[in-house]
């Protein structure tokens, strides 16, 4: 049976394949991936894929899509069914599949979908999502015997796993979970009946709506129901996933969210008693506050590049076992298995709370006190977003600035730093200052705003963008 498809070219993104149900996005679109993937898959010698599905409701419709195309690729199909991404990942990775595959908006509107992928152990992204536009495009699609479908329950499995990692000491927390309607709402539920101390799940029940709140914790807005429950509780914290779970939030008993970096801190510190000068890695939109107190620590910081993807494979690359970015991904290879999951790293939040002496405010008010800007996103034609970023690092380091180009442009002064760099996923650039002092702030946008007039672009929109951390 010959095959042949286009994709929507909006819907080929750097670490996934994402757009709106129904406009960009299709049910063809679920089979050509299926269709496209396994035959990636069948080139390199692999057989078997895990498929899972968020709980979006355009979800149950494009999964069999999916599966029918792997199918057809002659792939033996483990279908997790409905779950957070990270168990789907968890499978992948304990029943050794060849690939997996995740249908998920993860925390973009209710009406978008998209699918994640893994070929074996390693996150499948850049030109091999490219590929599969080209192998579509072409059809040149293997031609195989159908495979196999069988539906596995690893539920139990995972959460004993997480469970199994549980250190906390004597002290009975007060947990406050804000499920945001997302897709980790079975495995929350059972999850925190295993768990000692004292448990409140709000928005528990996984609805594609979204009824509370949008799925995702980084934004504060989004956070202010579980703000409002730890302290109307008195809550030792409180913990938000996005729409898929690979994604965490947390606010302290006093309210106060904590940032990526932040709470990168305080599970590095923790991480590095039992790895001596450990690589920690987070992108370069983190402060300097975690790249000094993990070394402070005794760790071996390394800012690397934003992505998960990215940060995933250098974390293999480099052994280390603790990475995370300020948008809330967070990477245990420590005693866990290398990739973003969101449940498990709560667990292990809870347990370095749980041996805490004071409440977890004191340990985030402990720690050195900047300001900056939140990320500032700013719309550039994808054609012109690199070329900036490129025209900005040259005339920088014709002036003797002290820059790193690892990822866009991060360009430090006595005052602290901003960065510049091109969004991989949408036409936008993106921002951000920090200094030590509110002078100092203003004279890091004065700089990144004079780069930009520089290269024909205005400023971006600075009103009420200074904020502690």
């Amino acid at each position: 049976m010959s095959f042949r498809h286009d994709f929507d070219p909006t819907s080929l993104r750097e670490y996934d394949i994402r757009g709106v149900v129904g406009r960009t996005l299709h049910s063809a679109d679920a089979f050509a991936i299926g269709r496209t993937f396994g035959t990636i898959v069948a080139r390199g010698g692999g057989k078997t894929v895990a498929v899972g599905f968020d709980g979006r409701l355009s979800s149950p419709s494009l999964e069999p899509e999916l599966v029918r195309g792997l199918m057809e690729s002659g792939m033996e199909v483990l279908r997790v069914g409905l779950c957070p991404t990270p168990m789907l990942y968890y499978t992948a990775t304990t029943m050794e599949t060849a690939g997996a595959v995740m249908v998920t908006g993860s925390h973009n509107p209710p009406d978008y979908n998209g699918f994640k992928m893994m070929l074996g152990r390693k996150p499948f992204f850049g030109a091999q999502i490219q590929e599969i536009g080209s192998i579509a495009a072409a059809g040149t699609v293997v031609n195989a015997a159908p495979g196999s479908v069988r539906d596995v329950d690893v539920e139990s499995e995972y959460i004993t796993r997480l469970i199994s990692d549980w250190d906390g000491g004597d002290r009975i927390l007060n947990v406050v979970w804000d499920n945001g309607n997302g897709a980790a709402g079975n495995v929350l539920q059972r999850l925190v009946r295993s768990l000692p101390g004292k448990h409140t799940v709000l928005n528990g029940e996984v609805d594609g709506n979204f009824p509370a709140h949008h799925p995702d914790p980084t934004v504060p807005k989004n956070l202010e129901e579980l703000i409002a429950t730890v302290k109307a509780q008195g809550a030792d914290l409180g913990i938000a996933f996005d729409g898929d779970a690979d994604r965490i939030g947390v606010v302290d008993d006093s309210g106060a969210m904590l940032f990526g970096d932040q709470l990168l801190v305080i599970l590095a510190r923790d991480v590095l008693k039992s790895y001596p000068k450990g690589v920690i890695i987070a992108d370069v939109k983190a402060s300097q506050v975690l790249f000094d107190e993990v070394a402070k620590a005794g760790g071996t910081p390394l800012m690397w590049k934003t992505g998960h993807s990215l940060v995933k494979a250098k974390m293999a690359e480099t052994n280390s076992p603790l990475a995370g970015e300020m948008s809330g991904h967070v990477f245990f290879a420590d005693r866990w298995y290398g990739f973003d999951d969101a449940l498990y790293a709560a667990v292990r939040l809870l347990g370095i709370v749980a041996r805490m002496d004071g409440p977890l405010s004191a340990v985030r008010e402990a720690m050195p006190q900047v300001i900056n800007t939140p990320e500032l996103r700013f719309d550039c034609p994808d054609t012109r977003k690199f070329g900036v970023v490129s025209e900005v690092a040259a005339r920088l380091k014709e002036a003797g600035a002290t820059v790193s180009d690892i990822d866009g442009v991060r360009v430090s002064t006595g005052d602290g730093w901003w960065l510049l760099r091109a969004s991989n996923t949408q036409a936008v650039l993106v921002a951000r200052c920090e200094a030590s002092t509110e002078d100092g702030l203003e004279r890091l946008k004065a700089a990144l705003s004079a780069q930009l007039e520089a290269s024909g672009l205005a400023a971006p929109d600075f009103s009420g963008a200074n904020a502690g951390h």
